[in-house]
């Protein structure tokens, strides 16, 4: 695949993200406005849910709106998480990304962390739902085969790396052993890159190790996804010049 072909692809499996605490109305519709390129439309924006209402007067039916739920920091407060997946469903979300609990995890309170993904799971109904693992904070292959193997077994469509607030975020180390994890559940899960993703080589790595461990014919909007924010002016820019 050569880089402007790869360019196109992760433009489209782009998750568009603005995650700030001061985040304006204006910015939104700034990224809203990007979202739609000469190459196509990215997969989705992900954004902090008060903003949801500014996205769906923007965007066009084929581009997805994603929110976080519990972000960044991981609660396991099930309230919370029940009460913030419904007023973001109410509010017009498509997709949704929760963060597991990744310190309980890290104690192993494994009962703990299924019974929050499973209510995720159920909370979001037929929406789509990303599990962020917070990959860099697992620190170690077999915790983040562990934490996608949970994810997978409790409902998940996505598993994501990170929340990109953490000092590590994604890693290719890490996008190989859940690209594995889930090629070994054989379930129908997708994959979502997240954190610190800001150039054409950059992403590459994560859409070669996925068409490399899960095949080329499993690279579309339904598996594969990229969280990034300045990402889509590097693959414009890139695209602009001709390689």
């Amino acid at each position: 695949m050569t880089d402007a072909e790869a360019a196109k692809v992760l433009i489209r499996s782009l998750d568009l993200t603005s995650l700030n605490r001061d985040d304006t109305e204006a910015g939104i519709k700034e990224l809203c406005t990007r979202a739609t390129t000469p190459y196509g439309a990215v997969a989705a924006i992900c954004i902090l849910p008060d903003f949801i209402p500014v996205a769906l007067n923007m965007l066009t039916e084929n581009i997805k709106i994603a929110t976080v739920i519990n972000f960044p920091d991981g609660s396991t407060d099930v309230k919370r998480l029940e009460k913030e997946i419904r007023r973001a469903l109410k509010l017009g979300a498509d997709e949704v990304d929760v963060v597991l609990p990744y310190r309980d995890f890290l104690s192993e309170h494994m009962d703990i962390c299924t019974d929050f993904l499973k209510r995720a799971r159920q909370c979001c109904a037929d929406k789509t739902l990303k599990i962020i693992i917070e990959s860099g904070e697992l620190k170690s292959t077999l915790n983040i085969k562990k934490a996608a193997s949970l994810c997978i077994e409790t409902g998940a469509d996505f598993v994501k790396t990170s929340t990109g607030k953490t000092p590590v975020s994604a890693t290719p180390e890490a996008a190989n052993a859940i690209l594995e994890t889930i090629r070994a559940s054989g379930k129908n899960v997708g994959f979502k890159a997240s954190g610190g993703i800001k150039t054409l080589e950059e992403a590459k790595k994560y859409l070669s190790l996925a068409v490399s461990v899960m095949g080329p014919e499993w690279i579309s909007t339904q598996h594969f996804r990229i969280g990034a924010s300045s990402l889509l002016n590097n693959l414009l820019e890139r695209l602009h010049k001709g390689y």
